[in-house]
């Protein structure tokens, strides 16, 4: 069972893969590259228009964590008035997205997937009822 502590520290461990860290001087190097990302990003921003790249998550938890990726590297999430609460909305260099945005938070949505169904089957387990596998499949 993982606990959330051990959730925070694969997070934490995800996170560092993305950034190249693992001493406590590459973690420094990482976090100062993790702020130079983040002013190329506006120094683009400042020079030229960035593309427009719309993600769709169903999810309000990954909304929420794809949300916060962004604005951890400078980007402002955001969606047009009568567009779904579904979509997500961001506008960087396409290379950005596709290379460090996008795989970090695949990885960080597959861990916190795990975890969150990992703790619903036990919270219904132990609180509902103790076999809380699918619904049996029946022919016609």
């Amino acid at each position: 069972m993982t606990t959330e502590s051990q959730l925070r520290e694969k997070l934490r461990k995800i996170a560092a893969l993305f950034e190249g860290a693992k001493t406590l001087g590459e973690r420094q190097a990482a976090a100062a590259a993790l702020e130079r990302v983040r002013r190329a990003l506006e120094a683009a921003v400042k020079t030229q228009p960035l593309p427009e790249t719309q993600f769709s998550m169903p999810d309000e938890w990954q909304r929420r964590l794809f949300s916060a990726l962004c604005r951890r590297y400078g980007l402002e999430p955001y969606r047009y008035k009568g567009q779904r609460h579904t979509t997500v909305v961001v506008r960087a260099p396409r290379a950005f997205v596709n290379q460090t945005l996008w795989p970090e938070y695949l990885a960080l949505s597959e861990a916190l997937r795990a975890y969150l169904n990992e703790a619903t089957e036990r919270i219904i387990r132990e609180e509902v009822y103790k076999d809380a596998g699918e619904a049996a499949e029946r022919t016609g």
